[in-house]
This record gives structure tokens, C-alpha cells and sequence, in this order.
């Protein structure tokens, strides 16, 4: 072992007592942040406009600050972005992370000298308490692969501006950039397969120990290894024993995964957004992901069948129960005040407190009043798929309420690798799982407003052309696993099997 590797097992303890002395005081540590991003906000453009002087508590926060998406604080950004300082938080950006709206079209996220480094420390801590939990800190002599978006930055009038994966690979630590692949002249080509064919040429004789990325292109990474070597992943780099990813949920890809690297290994989940980095997996044993109620970002949660009504209840970290599905609201030292980021999520232990993403409060089905999200379509698809060797490529989920003939029905998109051998079968695995998850699908099925879910297979591929001709194929672009309108559905039409 190297010095590097022997030096990493007793500086992964030391951070995970710090981590968990912040983590097992919660309450405390979320009012210490609370009070610094009042106080260092007071006297920016945001601050006065919202009467943040006369703010003492969260309460008085709460009737000051309104909760916001990215529409809301608009023009604030674009008076940043014109070059104006001390608008959302004290001074300028260090950077603008780059990111596409559904409904704002492009997104322009401040990136401050403050919340920049807990990107950096998350993600590094992530690792540490695996090499605490496993023992072992071998991998960090190996070769190492962060399969991520260009790190190629434009200059906007003084910031910087680049898509989030792009921005931290500067922050990769010296002691790693040895180890790191793939080159930074394969990182920066900006077309998706031509980058993929390049990082599969550069990594087949490596001997890589971790690999990093979203699942669904690393997935695609792994079967051009494959298919150039005729090799499992194990095979070509017996070193390799975890990954690290996030964006998704996991779940539908781990078959397939596993079949491609040919062994079980461990898996490292991370919540990275461009607002900020929320959580990280510190345990293979518990379920869910620390919350970093330490790192410049002070959390409301809003229940999330309730987040339409007029005045929803905001609530602070010492008011969340377990089994009720949050959308979570950030304020951050990047300036973000009551921030809606859009996902939803639910808590899986309350000491510590770890979450679980569980979907998008956009993405949801509730057409005839089912309100049925992601994690019910995903544990749904899970379980029809278990003692079976049926594997998905990819899926998502629409509503069919004009069908030509018969009840309105849900339409599922999927991709597989491992087709089942009767699909009305397996189908109807899927709907008795939704049935026993949702109680108002249940009644709608067995109220003949709705008939059984229908599959519609997709080509293999399909997903992937369908990515690319709506110009969102690679990177950290990813598949809604469901929606309330047929705007994805009617486009995959053209990709059908």
C-alpha cells in the first residue's frame, strides 16, 4: 500500500467523528446556519426587499420569505448576471452552473466562494466513510473514472458559467489527479458517443478501482466495453468493487448492472444538485442518505400532498416524521431563499437524519386523481422483476386518456434488455404492486374508471434516440420516470419495438 492509501483510513475516521458530532446534534446545527445566512444577507438586495433585519426566527422568515422556483428569483439572477454584486448573497459568483428548465428554459445557479467548498467536502466525504465502514483505502491508488459533462467554462461577464459536473472536475484534489481518467481532452469533447467511444479506449487496459457517474451512461459505457472486449466489466478490472453515482434512483438499473460487471459490488449514493450538495450515502447498511445540515444550506420541507394549497405548512428539520413524502426547500450561502428545487423526498431515519429522493413534484400521475409518484412506479417495476431474469434498459410512465377504444389506461414505456416471457404477465405484476401501493389507483381499477396498465416496448435504443432528438442525449441529462401529460409519451411513439 501506498503512503497516499495508509494515510486515508485514519483521516476518514477523524472526519467521520466530526461529521457525526454536527449530524447527532441536528436542531442545533440547522439554527447555526439559519442565523449565518441571515446575518450575511441582511444587506443584499434580496435581504432588504425582504425585511431580513427584522427577521429573530424561522417564523419571522417564514412570513417574510415567500417559498420560490428559479421564475421567482429571475430577476435577481439577471441582475447578477449584468454585473451587479450583492443581490442574492454578499459579492459576485465564483460560477453559474448551467442548467435546463422545463419551463425557464435555461437556468443560471450561483456558485459562491462559500458553497462551492461543500460541494467538494461532500463529495470527498462520501468516500471517506466508505474507506471507514470497508477498512479499506486500496482504491485510491488505482485508476479512477468520473464520467461527467465538459469542464470546459464560458466566461459570462466576469463569472464563470458551466454545468455543475463540469465546474467540480477543477476541484478534483492533486493527490487523485494522477489516478484520474478519463484525460482532460476526452472530458472536454461535448459530443456524447464520440466522448463515450473515447473513455472506452482509454480505460480498456486500465485496471480501474472506482468508477463514477449517472447510471443510465455508465450503463452505456459498460456494454461499449463489452461489446469491444467481449469481457465483463470484473474481467477487465478485477479491482474494481464500488460505484458511485446519483441522479436516479438505482433500483431498475442494479440487474442489469450486475450483469455487466459480472460480481455484486458496493454501490455509493450521492444527492448532488447545482443548488447544492444535499446528501450522501454514509452507510452500506442503513437505508438512505445523510443529510448535510452542516453545509451552508438551511432546509424547510413541505408535505407533498399538501405543497398546491394556498398557505402549505414549511417545516424545519426537527418537525419531519418518517414515511411522509417532503418536497424539499433550500436556502443556501449561493443565495437561494426559499428555493423549490423540485424534488421530493422522504426520510428513512430520523438519528440521523437520511433521506431518500422519492421524485420530482412535477413528475407525478394524476390524471383521474391516483396521485402516483416515482418511487410507487419504481418499486412496482422492481417487484414484477423479482425471480425473474427479465432487465430494463429504461422506462417511463403516461397517462393514455383517449385511448381509441375501451377505459383510459396508464401507458408503460419500456426498454428491456431481458424481455419477460409473457409481457401480459409481467404487466400484470406491475399493476397488482401499483394496486397494493396506491390506494386511490386501486379504486380507480377496481371502479372500472381505470383498465390494467399496458406495456408498450421500446426498441433497443430507443430511449437513447429519443435523447437525442429532443438534443439532451448524455451528460447529466436523465428520463422523467413519469408524467401527467402524454409530451414524452407521444414523441416515443416514433421509437416503438
Amino acid at each position: 500500500m501506498s503512503i497516499k492509501s495508509t494515510l486515508a483510513l485514519p483521516f476518514a475516521k477523524v472526519i467521520r467523528k466530526q461529521v457525526y458530532k454536527w449530524a447527532n446534534n441536528p436542531v442545533e446545527t440547522q439554527e447555526k446556519v439559519f442565523q449565518y445566512l441571515i446575518k450575511n444577507a441582511k444587506n443584499t438586495a434580496f435581504g432588504k426587499d425582504h425585511n431580513f433585519e427584522k427577521i429573530k426566527n424561522y417564523e419571522d422568515f417564514k412570513k417574510l420569505v415567500p417559498v420560490n422556483d428559479y421564475e421567482g428569483i429571475r430577476a435577481y439572477v439577471d441582475r447578477i448576471v449584468e454585473g451587479e454584486s450583492d443581490v442574492l448573497w454578499k459579492g459576485r459568483p465564483l460560477y453559474y452552473a448551467k442548467t435546463s428548465g422545463t419551463t425557464s428554459g435555461a437556468k443560471y445557479i450561483p456558485i459562491t466562494k462559500e458553497s462551492m467548498p461543500t460541494h467538494v467536502k461532500a463529495a470527498r466525504n462520501a468516500l471517506l466513510f466508505y474507506i471507514t465502514e470497508t477498512g479499506d483505502a486500496s482504491f485510491v491508488d488505482g485508476k479512477m473514472m468520473f464520467l461527467q459533462g465538459s469542464p470546459i467554462l464560458k466566461d459570462l461577464k466576469g463569472v464563470k458559467l458551466g454545468r455543475l459536473s463540469g465546474i467540480a472536475a477543477h476541484y478534483v484534489p492533486g493527490y487523485l489527479q494522477k489516478n484520474r481518467l478519463p484525460s482532460w481532452e476526452t472530458n472536454c469533447i461535448e459530443d456524447w458517443e464520440t466522448k463515450v467511444d473515447a473513455v472506452v479506449e482509454e480505460t480498456v487496459k486500465e485496471d480501474m478501482s472506482v468508477i463514477s457517474g449517472i447510471p443510465s451512461w455508465v450503463q452505456m459505457y459498460f456494454e461499449k466495453l463489452q461489446e469491444k472486449t467481449g469481457k465483463t466489466v470484473s474481467e477487465l478490472f478485477p479491482k474494481f468493487n464500488f460505484f458511485v453515482y446519483g441522479g436516479v434512483n438505482f433500483e431498475p438499473y442494479k440487474h442489469k448492472f450486475e450483469s455487466l460487471i459480472g460480481k455484486k459490488i458496493d454501490y455509493v449514493e450521492l444527492y448532488p444538485a447545482s443548488e447544492g450538495f444535499i446528501a450522501y450515502q454514509d452507510s452500506q447498511t442503513e437505508k438512505g442518505m445523510l443529510l448535510q445540515l452542516n453545509s451552508g444550506i438551511f432546509y424547510e420541507f413541505i408535505p407533498a400532498d399538501k405543497f398546491y394549497e394556498e398557505n402549505p405548512p414549511r417545516l424545519s428539520i426537527g418537525e419531519v416524521k418518517l414515511g411522509v413524502n417532503y418536497v424539499i426547500i433550500l436556502n443556501t450561502t449561493a443565495g437561494l431563499w426559499g428555493y423549490n428545487i423540485g424534488d421530493t423526498v422522504e426520510f428513512t431515519t430520523l438519528a440521523p437524519y437520511r433521506i431518500k429522493v422519492t421524485g420530482r413534484i412535477k413528475h407525478f400521475i394524476s390524471a383521474f386523481g391516483e396521485h402516483v409518484i416515482a418511487k410507487e412506479v419504481e418499486k412496482a417495476l422492481n417487484d414484477a422483476m423479482v425471480g425473474t431474469n427479465v432487465t430494463v434498459s429504461e422506462f417511463t410512465v403516461a397517462p393514455q386518456v383517449t385511448p381509441e377504444s375501451g377505459l383510459p389506461y396508464h401507458e408503460w414505456f419500456i426498454e428491456f434488455v431481458e424481455e419477460p416471457e409473457n409481457l401480459e404477465a409481467f404487466a400484470a405484476k406491475i399493476d397488482k404492486s401499483m394496486q397494493e401501493q396506491n390506494i386511490y389507483y386501486l379504486d380507480l381499477i377496481t371502479g372500472s374508471v381505470l383498465r390494467p396498465l399496458v406495456i408498450t416496448k421500446v426498441k433497443k435504443g430507443g430511449f437513447h434516440e429519443y435523447m437525442k432528438s429532443i438534443g439532451k442525449f448524455g451528460g447529466q441529462n436523465k428520463i422523467p420516470q413519469l408524467s401527467d401529460n402524454r409530451k414524452i409519451a407521444d414523441v416515443l411513439q416514433n421509437f416503438k419495438a
